[in-house]
């Protein structure tokens, strides 16, 4: 089509040009009387004496032809459509809007939050995608002035309830976590139901970011969103101390029954569920229970984006010395949102890491602990009883205690760790179905 419009073009340019060269040929070239030739002239167009009559005669002669070539132009004009290119239509294309994912940040008394929120704002990405909003309970004045020195790089909430809990004689020691239950419920009624967000991941006042910490989150919300055998998303490595981790595999990721918490994403479709239900105290432990979990399981890294500096809390240092500030926090930056995570989808993701351990060579306590094994692994340690996995993690250097029959970072009942360097998968014996609640 194009083609054909060209060639009109062209043929009207070139007709128009030669017939204005031969008409000027035809009104100044003509032969002057006398010279050969004259004689086959008309009469009526040969030059006479009379110069005023030739310079009528020739100027009558232009218009007549500008009259025609006015015509042919016109006609020419008229064709314009056939030629002309036809205009595009712009189509409007709509790019959705990359999900706001706020940061709650949870607060009580501890100064410290300056440490916690420098970190954040240091690492943020974007105020606008990832809003810090700092709720803070117990009406401590110099934390409250610490939060009040960000200004308007954070929200700052004020939980309203400070009274105490009536709880039983034997819980009154227990005060303080009635309260952070309490704290919670209300600030995350405040991030779904009063400012209208769709997820959230919450922090707490102790707790410092990995460099990829945001990326992390980024990259995990449309997993957590997409698939309904998830429930949360945790930054979190119960056993991820230092030489317990694999350094060279900053990437991996795990599905795991276990509820980890320490900086952890869930969605107001979850909160829905878990509010009006929400229990008095000791809320994580609650989360535990298989009337919460249902199944569903979290993604957790291999090595953790988050570690806590807070000893002191509620808890008066539980794990602390011992685990918790041993832990391993990632140092080098992964493009989480370029990587395919499809493996994490819940079918694929339990056909290959059920064949991973399974496949792997069996050895006994004896052979791990005294460093007897030959080959780069992995290797596979199987537990038969709640004792055996206790005094095998225990032995060990993980973390033993189970919740509801659920080991930490435990996946089928699976707990994956590096030991001297080497893989090792500590397991129930194949054919695995679930977890029995009695053992915790």
């Amino acid at each position: 089509m194009f083609r054909k419009r060209s060639s009109l073009i062209l043929c009207g340019t070139f007709l128009f040009v030669t017939w204005n060269a031969v008409l000027v040929l035809l009104l100044w070239g003509r032969t002057s009387p006398g010279q050969p030739g004259a004689g086959q002239l008309d009469p009526a167009s040969m030059p006479t004496d009379d110069v005023v009559g030739d310079v009528i005669r020739i100027a009558n002669s232009f218009e007549s032809e500008l009259e025609k070539q006015k015509e042919i132009l016109s006609q020419i004009l008229s064709h314009q459509s056939l030629w002309k290119p036809a205009k595009r239509k712009r189509v409007k294309v709509n790019v959705p809007s990359p999900p706001v994912i706020p940061i709650l940040v949870i607060a009580c008394n501890r100064v410290t939050v300056r440490r916690c929120l420098d970190k954040l704002l240091e690492l943020r990405p974007s105020a606008e995608l990832y809003p810090i909003i700092v709720s803070q309970d117990c009406g401590h004045t110099a934390t409250a002035d610490v939060i009040a020195s960000y200004g308007d790089k954070v929200t700052h909430l004020k939980q309203p309830d400070l009274s105490d809990i009536p709880v039983r004689p034997e819980h009154k020691k227990f005060q303080g976590y009635y309260k952070i239950s309490r704290h919670y419920r209300w600030a995350l009624n405040q991030v779904f139901r009063t400012l209208s967000h769709s997820s959230v991941v919450i922090v707490e006042d102790d707790l410092e970011v990995a460099p990829d910490f945001f990326e992390y989150f980024r990259a995990l919300h449309p997993v957590l969103q997409s698939d309904p055998s998830l429930w949360c998303v945790s930054a979190w490595n119960d056993n991820g101390r230092d030489g317990m981790v694999d350094p060279g595999q900053p990437a991996l990721l795990y599905r795991t029954d276990f509820f980890p918490g320490l900086g952890w994403m869930l969605l107001r479709e979850a909160w829905e569920e878990l509010e009006p239900k929400w229990p008095a105290s000791f809320w994580d432990d609650w989360m535990r229970q298989p009337e919460q979990r249902r199944g569903r399981s979290c993604i957790r890294p291999e090595i953790s984006r988050t570690l806590t500096f807070g000893r002191q809390g509620v808890s008066l240092g539980q794990f602390y010395d011992k685990y918790l500030k041993f832990i391993k926090l990632n140092s080098e930056f992964v493009p989480f949102t370029k990587l395919d995570l499809a493996y994490l989808q819940e079918d694929a993701y339990r056909t290959s890491f059920t064949k991973q351990v399974y496949s792997a060579a069996v050895v006994t306590y004896e052979d791990v602990k005294q460093g007897r094994l030959s080959g780069s692994g992995p290797f596979r340690l199987q537990y038969s009883s709640k004792d055996s996995f206790k005094v095998m993690a225990k032995s060990l250097g993980i973390m033993d205690d189970l919740k509801s029959g659920v080991p930490r970072t435990g996946y089928r009942g699976v707990v994956s760790f590096f030991y001297r360097g080497r893989r090792i998968y500590l397991a129930p014996p194949p054919g695995w179905s679930q977890y029995d609640p009695t053992w915790s």
